[in-house]
């Protein structure tokens, strides 16, 4: 089993390697038509989020979501809009810490959360611009699915 302390440095290993090196609308589009390919391909029920800058750029809900997975894909974005991290990897550090992000970040749990599914926008010499997240799974799932889709967009 991976401790918190394990999967920390594999999160973020993974943001280190998923860089772009430019970001615009019209990658956003293309990268939210891949997210949506490959959710569809493999029926999965999520809604899909691409922004930049705050700007909701590529949104999708597939068969089985809901307005619920509209909320939480907007409260993990706040997450990695304000940490710069991952959403999963800004929970695992809490619980690194022996507590948790609801009891010990001090903002509101309506607005903010630190579960997985939504990660960075990263550009090269420039940092975090944006968010990518899906919505649906349980929080791992959502945050592997969108770390290896992120991979294959950018080695395409």
């Amino acid at each position: 089993m991976t401790t918190e302390t394990e999967l920390i440095q594999e999160l973020l290993e993974q943001e280190s390697r998923l860089v772009f090196p430019r970001f615009d609308n019209e990658t956003a589009l293309a990268l939210g038509q891949h997210l949506l390919a490959a959710a569809r391909e493999r029926a999965l029920p999520v809604t899909i989020s691409v922004r930049r800058n705050g700007q909701r750029l590529f949104h999708a809900a597939l068969p089985g979501t809901s307005a619920d997975n509209d909320a939480w894909i907007d409260r993990k974005s706040r997450v990695v809009d304000r940490y710069g991290h991952s959403s999963f990897l800004v929970g695992a550090q809490f619980r690194a810490k022996g507590s948790s992000f609801e009891a010990d970040s001090r903002l509101d749990p309506d607005l903010y959360a630190a579960h997985g599914g939504v990660v960075p926008v990263l550009v090269k010499d420039v940092g975090p611009i944006g968010t990518v997240g899906v919505s649906g799974l349980p929080q791992a799932d959502d945050h592997a699915f969108v770390v290896e889709q992120l991979a294959a967009f950018l080695a395409g």
